[in-house]
């Protein structure tokens, strides 16, 4: 498949195993440093799941010119429907200005408008200027949702209180529960035991998440297990059990990241804790357990999003120390 471009001697065209050297020598001159890892375990996140990616090349007679590739967002931060999360885009320094990174992104939209998706989202370095200028002639603005992020040196040790947040009910992607009131109460009611996510924990993660957020995410909590239980180091997933019973999970992915990144940063995708468990911070061990893990790989800060208008949520990684990033999030339609 090709896409029709108004400049003859440049061709788009899916990207490519091939292009994956092309890609790492642009990416590095633009980065001012190479980020082998990540762009290899981008491509070959694409390769073998095309239908949660789209990628595509911009090539001329010396070769490959430009790239981009997305990500499809299936329940990511509460979304309930499917959106494009734009990941890497890059245009070789030395080749002529005429629009590639514009060609790139008009094939990027049509991709998403043949499989239904309506919106595009990304987020960008307040001080990464040529990207921002990029995004706006692209027709992305400001998000109505808030990057969070923290330092593992700077996340609350299990010593301090728990946070208390009351349950929301249906609609929320979070129901994180309260701590328990004293030691003794801990005792009586059982110690949570932390670990990491397992294949058969998935009937009960769907069933816990089923009660939050009033949506079957079945497909999407299905491609971040499998994800998991890969041997890899991309995902960071862990689940917590009472008496043998899965009663919360948190979802993450290690990741050094797009446009400006300079550190490896763990991704909190989705995080729920059974409503009938409420009042025992489970939410709070998951993520310190969490904190503990990432710090292992080496990751030094752990990020989320949160719509602006969900001030519970907000309070509640604020309590727990997040603070607004430096990370501005962006959303686009997909069409127009």
């Amino acid at each position: 498949m090709s896409v029709a471009s108004t400049d003859q001697a440049l061709r788009i065209r899916p990207l490519a195993r091939e292009d994956l050297a092309e890609v790492i020598a642009i990416d590095a001159s633009l980065e001012g440093r190479s980020r082998r890892t990540y762009v290899e375990r981008r491509l070959s996140a694409a390769l073998r799941e095309p239908a949660l990616h789209a990628q595509f090349a911009a090539c001329d007679e010396r070769g490959l010119t430009g790239y981009i590739l997305a990500r499809v967002l299936a329940g990511e931060f509460g979304r309930s429907k499917a959106s494009l999360r734009l990941e890497l885009v890059g245009v070789r320094p030395d080749a002529p200005r005429r629009g590639t990174g514009r060609q790139l992104f008009a094939a990027l939209a049509q991709w998403a408008a043949r499989h239904d998706i309506d919106v595009l989202h990304t987020t960008a370095h307040w001080t990464h200027a040529r990207m921002l200028g990029w995004l706006a002639a692209m027709g992305f603005r400001l998000a109505p949702e808030v990057v969070l992020d923290i330092g593992v040196d700077a996340a609350p040790s299990p010593e301090e209180p728990a946070i208390t947040l009351d349950d929301g009910g249906p609609g929320h992607e979070v129901n994180f529960g309260a701590p328990e009131a004293n030691d003794h109460e801990r005792m009586a009611r059982g110690v949570v035991d932390i670990r990491p996510l397992a294949p058969a924990d998935l009937h009960e993660i769907l069933r816990i998440d089923r009660v939050i957020t009033g949506h079957d995410r079945s497909e999407y909590l299905g491609a971040l297990l499998a994800e998991s239980t890969e041997a890899s180091r991309t995902r960071v997933s862990l689940v917590g059990c009472l008496d043998g019973a899965v009663v919360g999970f948190v979802m993450a992915r290690a990741d050094i990241g797009d446009f400006g990144r300079t550190e490896p940063v763990a991704v909190v995708d989705t995080v729920g804790v059974d409503p009938d468990y409420a009042e025992r911070g489970i939410g709070r061990r998951l993520l310190e357990r969490l904190f503990a893990n990432v710090g292992q790989l080496q990751v030094e800060r752990v990020e989320t999003m949160v719509r602006v208008s969900d001030l519970e949520l907000l309070g509640f990684f604020q309590r727990l120390a997040f603070t607004p990033s430096q990370r501005l999030a962006f959303v686009r339609q997909a069409a127009g």
